[in-house]
């Protein structure tokens, strides 16, 4: 075991590694530890050429900075991004320095019934299929590693954010796929690594066509053409939007939205190219149903994921189905109607505030999304819930003394918290809320037979329907057909109280 130690040309910085003579291997790229451990050099196995070298030198310079002198730059170096910091040279080959991945993206415990993968890499695949979260399954991951259904939704909003960044910054990730995701479902975490790759449009191309089952259709139908062929399709931030949608569904559903039972040719080769490409067709379209999974076809550890009849793609909620259907509907063969990052991020925080906990201590998911019947039940484990159920439909001001509805709700369990963002509509739940903004400002919990808003920072909060003013510290009870404004302030929310489930 040695220590080498390499030089950056273009800072001049020095790093070291520990060269023990099996390094981690990629594809593309050898690894190496520092010997603190706090940054690996990926050193590439081929040559790169000019325009390569090019690439390297602006991700970690122009594109570096762009990320480091914006807002919420902390936010997407630390969480959000693993990115290249410098370049170096070694023995005549090229690497980069990348810090090394947050603890909580390596397992703690792995798989249930042994430590064979303690200490690996959270690769996303692990949490996009439905066997290992199957417990009869020899290699079932252990429940720690799992988290609940509601972390999913955070992972799934890191991963939209991470895309947005990136296209606002007029660049794609061109090979966006679970093998170049990290994410860590107990605490609902996403970070995107090998963002050595990018594609500059017009400056770059994509050097790689993609990771199978992540390749949109156009990609995948024209990539029998030349590379300078106008036909030709190419990677570009259009086809990132298709692997956003599909991580997402995975994430969620634990099934591929493409991979059905439909066969287009008897050479499995040409009917995966089919079924990924030319002919793709959603596993739930509503009036096509050819691509239906076929139980009797699947492995027995994925049929409750793979049963698209009991847990259908609309469990996620009417803002997610809509994007689904914008994705593997009318979009999948016309990227130009592809939900944009920003879109799912939106979709994805409507419906955590749609989330209710299941009642069933058992249920594994934990959490379902309500689905607006009068006696919602837990679609994982068929548990009704409990109780009155307050729902709180948003209404902002349209002019004066005309309110309208916002499409956006928020359902009510015992100790769930209210926030800026619900309350003052010029206050956007994105990556650039101050720690101030995410701070409650009020919470819900049943007391005394009653559901009730405990005020704990709204300075006018007024219950319109008793036109009393509720000050800071003191409570009111959530009644069918309450109003209450949430701020007089410009841009403060009325909520209307229905109660279901009475």
């Amino acid at each position: 075991m040695s220590i080498i130690t390499v030089k950056s040309s273009l800072t001049g910085n020095s790093y070291q590694y520990v060269d023990n003579g099996d390094p981690k291997s990629g594809t593309a790229k050898d690894v190496y530890f520092s010997p603190d451990r706090k940054y690996v050099v990926a050193i590439f196995k081929e040559k790169q050429d000019f325009n390569q070298k090019e690439r390297l030198t602006k991700i970690v310079t122009k594109y570096l900075h762009q990320i480091e002198n914006k807002e919420a730059g902390k936010y997407y170096l630390d969480e959000i991004y693993r990115w290249p910091t410098d370049i170096i040279e070694s023995n005549n080959k090229v690497g980069i320095i990348v810090p090394i991945y947050n603890s909580k993206f390596f397992f703690s415990k792995g798989y249930s019934s042994s430590d064979l993968i303690k200490g690996e890499e959270k690769n996303g695949k692990w949490f996009a299929a439905a066997k290992f979260r199957n417990r009869q399954f020899p290699l079932s991951l252990d429940q720690t590693e799992l988290g609940r259904w509601l972390n999913y939704f955070q992972i799934g909003v890191n991963l939209a954010r991470g895309v947005k960044k990136m296209h606002q910054m007029g660049l794609s990730h061109s090979d966006l796929s679970y093998n170049n995701v990290l994410i860590d479902p107990s605490t609902g975490s996403a970070c995107m690594i090998d963002l050595d790759g990018l594609v500059v449009p017009g400056i770059f191309q994509a050097e790689v066509i993609g990771t199978a089952d992540f390749i949109a259709p156009e990609v995948l139908a024209t990539k029998h053409l030349d590379k300078t062929d106008p036909a030709r399709k190419l990677p570009n931030r259009l086809t990132d939007l298709h692997a956003l949608a599909c991580l997402i569904y995975m994430y969620l559903l634990h099934r591929h939205p493409l991979k059905g039972g439909k066969v287009h040719d008897l050479d499995t080769e040409k009917d995966d190219l089919l079924s990924m490409g030319e002919k793709a067709l959603f596993i739930e379209h509503p009036t096509d149903l050819s691509n239906r999974p076929k139980l009797n076809q699947v492995s027995k550890w994925d049929t409750y994921w793979a049963d698209v009849n009991k847990i259908p793609y609309t469990i996620t909620g009417p803002y997610l189905k809509a994007l689904f259907d914008k994705a593997f509907i009318d979009g999948l063969h016309h990227p130009m109607q592809r939900p944009t990052a920003e879109e799912w991020e939106i979709a994805l925080l409507k419906t955590t505030d749609l989330m209710q906990q299941c009642s069933n201590i058992y249920c594994e998911q934990k959490w379902y999304v309500f689905d607006n019947t009068s006696i919602p039940k837990c679609p994982f484990c068929g548990t009704s819930h409990k109780g009155t159920l307050p729902i709180l439909d948003l209404y902002y001001q349209f002019q004066p003394s005309v309110w309208k509805p916002e499409n956006h709700r928020l359902m009510v369990y015992n100790n769930q918290y209210l926030f800026q963002w619900h309350v003052d509509r010029n206050v956007i739940r994105n990556e650039k809320l101050t720690a101030e903004q995410k701070v409650p400002v009020g919470y819900f919990t049943f007391h005394e037979g009653k559901w009730v808003l405990v005020n704990q920072k709204l300075t006018s909060l007024v219950d319109k329907t008793e036109e009393k003013e509720i000050p800071i510290g003191s409570m009111v009870e959530l009644t069918h057909g309450k109003k209450l404004l949430l701020s007089k302030e410009d841009g403060g929310r009325v909520i209307l109280v229905t109660l279901a489930n009475q």
